[in-house]
């Protein structure tokens, strides 16, 4: 197995927990709701619906990748970096309580992603299969970070232990 087939395998694996954010439903309610669990459910609804339509572009740059399909992932990676649902569909007031509502460094992470979503296409573009796959790589991590720092309440495993053990 070449060394961009195994990178491509690697993050694959990692792409399955986006799946577990778009199918799950909370099933509880938090005491004190902050950062994307204080968000109103019409804009939760959206966020999900991004959520979902970014995991099957994730999820189809796999085998594109692996394929050199550069056509098809650069457009993959335009569309991940416009944004699917959410430039699309907020109000004015949904963008206000998004930049309130949300911690700064959340925002700096999505558009972290969303520009390793640009630098993706342009390495497509450019037939360069090491760029594509650092910045297929980035994003995952981007993902991950994320979901670990924000999302624990949907991806308990992201939890820290310790952090779990000292709460007050």
């Amino acid at each position: 197995m070449s060394k961009i087939s195994k990178m491509v395998l690697i993050s694959a694996v990692s792409i399955f927990s986006l799946s577990c954010f778009a199918l799950e439903h909370d099933g509880h309610k938090a005491e004190s709701k902050k950062g994307v669990e204080a968000l109103s459910q019409d804009l939760r609804g959206l966020l999900s619906q991004e959520m979902i339509a970014l995991e099957k572009g994730v999820s189809s740059l796999v085998p594109q990748i692996a394929a050199g399909n550069w056509h098809e992932i650069e457009t993959t990676a335009k569309k991940i970096k416009a944004s699917y649902i959410l430039k699309q569909k907020l109000t004015k007031e949904q963008a206000k309580e998004l930049h309130t509502k949300l911690p700064e460094s959340f925002v700096e992470m999505d558009g972290a992603f969303h520009k390793d979503a640009g630098m993706l296409a342009h390495a497509a573009e450019n037939k360069n299969a090491e760029l594509v796959n650092f910045y297929f790589y980035k994003m995952n991590n981007a993902c991950t970070s994320c979901h670990s720092k924000y999302a624990t309440h949907k991806f308990p495993s992201f939890k820290n232990e310790k952090e779990e053990e000292h709460s007050h």
